[in-house]
């Protein structure tokens, strides 16, 4: 940032530079942009990370390995006029530089500006939001969901557009990251040069998933939608292994290895993203799932879908086995899924939002007569779903939502009591948000479709890459399924492939585009 200086930044916190932990600070440490995330009514998490050499093999971003003081300033403005907040908070090497600082005391329902300060550096402005007043039924939310962020496979062009829209809130559902190494054959993305040989292969230490984050986090257009609306996160797999349930691994890596495996992946996750302190992980438990409101209007409870699942039944990923019907089987977890209903029950919402990193409703993959199923959705643990809908019964949940992702592809499906009876009743709505760069660029259309809409639930099916726009009100909520043509080179216009609505009351899909 330019035209302020640091005496003007400080002016106020009771702090002289001289008494900044660590020294000076090596220039332009803010290559990996700004963040904001977690939002209550009173405040929010502000994150940075200190990095002037993001791309340093030993993940430490160029920096001495030592601690250093950064200081924040929240203010009303984006001139900083009206400075609401200052803080400071120690950047240390324990946790790659980064900085999560748990701002309070703040107005709800309000937008507010933010930038940190490390030595003379000074940082990009970001933009956040408090969450509204808990009492209060505000007149609209905005918010868009992504998911499946794979850079190799194209540009972040989704993100350059979804940073323009005038959001509340992102909600990321998965595959922040990915795991493979990056060479020749899966770098479709066009303009940049190949990273170098420490990133062609699978990532699996701490020092390579800092690598990976900071490669990734470098694009400016996920800077830029990062600095433009506070996010909330669940995981997929590729956060740590494809496929990955619990402790178990695909490739046969032992337990006690894996576990090692999942806490520096999770690590890297808590380090490179605006989360709260009570989620910086355990070893390899990540306390991920968490409730969120948006005043009365509605309720959003992002879920876990991994650390606590059952294994694949019958070691497949796909099939119909006897096993898949285990009434014991959970994807949630026997604490997660309390947590859940309990929430559930007490919840005075309009609207309640369920972020899950994969797809919730029944889908049949045999065209014929037989069936299939993906035991890596919530199709692979029929019982834990009908638990779910037997909770949003029993607590007559008003217009429940799902929010996933995973799949790469848009869909958007109505939520049956009885997926095999299409004139059952439909309970809620389904809106799944098509990928930010895996798979290339993708078409209208594919091999898959047939598939997928050979289930009579599912209203929509696009290829494309892209994202889902949402305007939440107390009538009604619109959802729009936004596109880009190409990824593998910059610069794709975004179109609106499919608008929907639904309304208040009224489960399911009402297409309007």
């Amino acid at each position: 940032m330019t035209g302020v200086s640091a005496a003007a930044f400080a002016a106020g916190t009771g702090h002289a530079a001289a008494e900044d932990t660590g020294g000076k600070v090596p220039a332009d440490p803010f290559t990996l942009g700004v963040a904001s995330g977690d939002p209550l009514p009173d405040g929010f998490v502000l994150w940075t990370r200190l990095a002037p050499v993001p791309l340093a093999a030993d993940g430490h971003g160029g920096m001495p390995l030592r601690p250093y003081t950064v200081r924040y300033e929240v203010a009303e403005d984006a001139a900083f006029r009206r400075v609401a907040k200052r803080g400071q908070a120690l950047a240390t090497p324990e946790l790659a530089h980064s900085v999560h600082a748990e701002v309070h005391g703040l107005r709800p329902g309000r937008e507010y500006f933010y930038r940190f300060r490390a030595g003379t550096e000074i940082s990009p402005v970001g933009r956040t939001r408090t969450a509204p007043d808990p009492r209060s039924t505000p007149d609209s939310f905005r918010f868009a969901t992504a998911s499946c962020a794979a850079w190799y496979h194209g540009h972040f062009t989704a993100y350059q557009h979804m940073a323009r829209e005038d959001l509340d809130m992102v909600l990321f559902l998965g595959d922040y990251i990915y795991e493979y190494g990056i060479t020749a054959a899966n770098m479709w993305r066009q303009g940049v040069p190949l990273p170098g040989p420490e990133h062609a292969v699978e990532i699996n230490t701490l020092e390579q998933h800092r690598l990976r984050y900071a490669l990734f986090k470098a694009d400016p257009n996920l800077q830029a939608a990062h600095a433009a609306a506070p996010w909330i996160f669940t995981t997929d797999d590729h956060e740590v292994q494809n496929n990955h349930a619990g402790d178990w691994s695909e490739t046969g890596v032992p337990a006690a290895d894996f576990r090692r495996r999942r806490a520096v992946a999770y690590r890297a996750f808590y380090e490179n993203l605006p989360l709260r302190s009570v989620m910086r992980p355990e070893g390899p438990d990540l306390d991920l799932y968490r409730r969120y409101r948006w005043g009365r209007l509605a309720q959003i409870d992002m879920l876990d879908n991994r650390q606590y699942r059952d294994t694949f039944p019958a070691g497949a990923v796909m099939d119909d086995s006897p096993e898949r019907h285990d009434p014991k089987r959970s994807i949630l977890g026997a604490r997660q899924e309390k947590w859940l209903y309990d929430g559930l029950g007490r919840s005075d919402a309009v609207w309640n939002l369920l972020g899950s990193g994969v797809v919730v409703a029944e889908i049949d993959r045999d065209t014929g007569p037989g069936r299939l199923y993906s035991n890596d959705m919530w199709d692979g643990f029929p019982a834990n779903r009908k638990r779910l809908w037997s909770a949003l019964e029993r607590h007559r949940i008003a217009n429940p939502v799902v929010l996933s992702g995973d799949i790469h592809r848009h869909v958007a499906a109505d939520l049956k009591a009885d997926f095999k009876d299409p004139d059952s009743k439909t309970i809620g709505t389904e809106l799944v948000t098509g990928s930010i760069g895996s798979d290339g660029d993708g078409a209208e259309t594919d091999s898959l479709a047939r598939l997928w809409l050979g289930n009579p639930h599912v209203k929509l099916y696009n290829a494309r890459r892209g994202y889902v726009s949402c305007a939440l009100t107390p009538g009604r909520l619109t959802s729009e399924f936004r596109t880009v043509e190409y990824v593998t080179r910059p610069g794709a216009p975004v179109r609106t492939a499919a608008r929907f609505v639904t309304e208040a009351g009224r489960p399911g899909l009402n297409r309007e585009v």
